[in-house]
């Protein structure tokens, strides 16, 4: 972060003003520094939602929704999608840079040493009633990590942060895979280390003890792809939650936990969700035609779920990745034609979307969400994983920001300010005076 220059902020009404430094970062818009405008003019500033507050500086995520860009400590996301794996991505957002050799075996053999839970985690997820939802599993299974895992909690230790990231990295997916074998009654499997990151939750997820389970790979790249695009997505509304937890000094499960607290809400992590229960809704390819139009009609509350972007102002970058490995899972699942209509749905839907000049001239193409909601549907993973299978991917950006946040020398407990409008200063009444 390089000073540029400075900007004048004037109070029209006193007259005083004050310079405030610009910042200009590696890219993006550049940010006005107002420390001082509460001390020099009595001004707090009010943003809601803090859409236009720079909250951190920060080394990891890039995003450029007008030209549709996504890096990962600088890499673009095509080139990671492509030539990486989930857990070299893990490695680079964790660390800033690709491992080489010798780094990513010690990396991989790291991450394998803990991928087991502790034996009590599982008798914890007894207590849940079995019909309990898997994220309410995930957020209080993740914040009880804390009292299983306590040896290295010091967040002031480089070596303790570090290894309780890798803590969080290993154990997501088996904690992930263990509350869905609750959820439908069959015993827990463990993780098997020849497999790789992904395939091991995949095995973890469907396998049964009484006999072997071999992984679709194109199943396994269509999860890893998707997993990699999910991995970090700047200063959202769950990783700004990671930071604020981890502004006190809380532990790190309890900030991941919050994160995933966040993560549930439907206005964040349940887009793949709503696209499923979207085309469910629309039952049949011959009636698209007629939800299309009902789309276009701004006095109908009918919405395309899945498509546009709050950032992407132009196409979502990873859902231009995402679409082949979608079309690759369906046509090789549907080889016997057994998918079904809701699959038919979505792609009659995607065609007419991408020649529609409605769609065409509000960027409204399909998402990230669009694609991962079909290929998690492909996969039998049931709507209530949906979103824990978006914390666990995205359980390593959490971590990572967390480790930068608690390395930054500018670190300080979060607390916002707020404009107040209840009512002014007033007395209290004694009962029998209160009208």
């Amino acid at each position: 972060m390089v000073k540029q220059h400075t900007v004048t902020i004037t109070d029209n009404a006193s007259g005083k003003s004050i310079e405030c430094p610009v910042y200009e970062g590696t890219h993006g818009h550049p940010v006005i520094d107002i420390h001082g405008v509460t001390k020099e003019l009595g001004f707090f500033t009010h943003d809601p939602g803090y859409a236009t507050t720079s909250s951190c500086s920060s080394t990891i995520t890039y995003i450029d929704g007008e030209k549709g860009e996504l890096l990962y400590r600088g890499y673009p996301i095509e080139q990671l999608a492509e030539k990486s794996s989930y857990l070299e991505v893990c490695y680079l957002l964790l660390y800033g840079e690709l491992p080489n050799a010798e780094q990513w075996e010690d990396f991989k053999n790291f991450v394998k040493r803990h991928t087991m839970v502790h034996e009590g985690i599982r008798r914890f997820l007894a207590g849940y009633r079995p019909d309990a939802h898997p994220m309410g599993i995930l957020v209080g299974t993740v914040g009880a990590l804390s009292t299983f895992y306590h040896d290295a909690l010091d967040v002031h230790d480089p070596d303790h942060r570090n290894f309780s990231a890798i803590r969080v990295i290993a154990k997501m997916p088996s904690i992930a895979a263990d509350a869905y074998k609750y959820s439908i009654g069959q015993p827990f499997m463990y993780p098997i280390n020849s497999l790789g990151f992904v395939e091991n939750f995949l095995q973890m997820m469907f396998a049964v003890r009484a006999e072997p389970y071999v992984p679709n790979p194109v199943a396994v790249r269509a999860l890893e792809l998707m997993m990699i695009l999910h991995a970090d997505h700047e200063q959202n509304a769950s990783t700004s939650t990671v930071r604020l937890a981890g502004s006190s000094g809380a532990n790190p499960f309890a900030c991941i936990a919050a994160g995933c607290a966040t993560l549930w809400g439907p206005a964040h992590g349940g887009a793949n969700e709503a696209v499923i229960n979207m085309l469910q809704h629309i039952g049949d390819p011959k009636t698209i035609p007629k939800y299309i139009e009902r789309a276009k009609d701004k006095d109908d509350p009918f919405r395309l779920m899945g498509f546009g972007h709050r950032v992407y102002k132009n196409y979502d970058p990873r859902a231009a990745l995402i679409r082949q490995a979608c079309h690759d899972l369906l046509n090789d699942l549907d080889s016997g034609g057994s998918l079904g209509p809701l699959f038919d749905i979505a792609r009659t839907l995607e065609s007419i979307a991408l020649k529609d000049d409605y769609f065409i001239e509000r960027n409204l193409y399909p998402n990230v969400d669009f694609y991962s909601g079909i290929i998690l549907s492909a996969l039998g993973i049931p709507l209530n994983m949906f979103t824990v299978m978006f914390a666990m991917a995205r359980s390593v950006g959490w971590i990572s920001q967390w480790t930068e946040m608690m390395e930054d020398k500018d670190l300080r407990i979060g607390r916002p300010q707020q404009l107040y409008v209840g009512a002014a200063r007033r007395d209290y009444v004694d009962m029998s005076g209160r009208k």
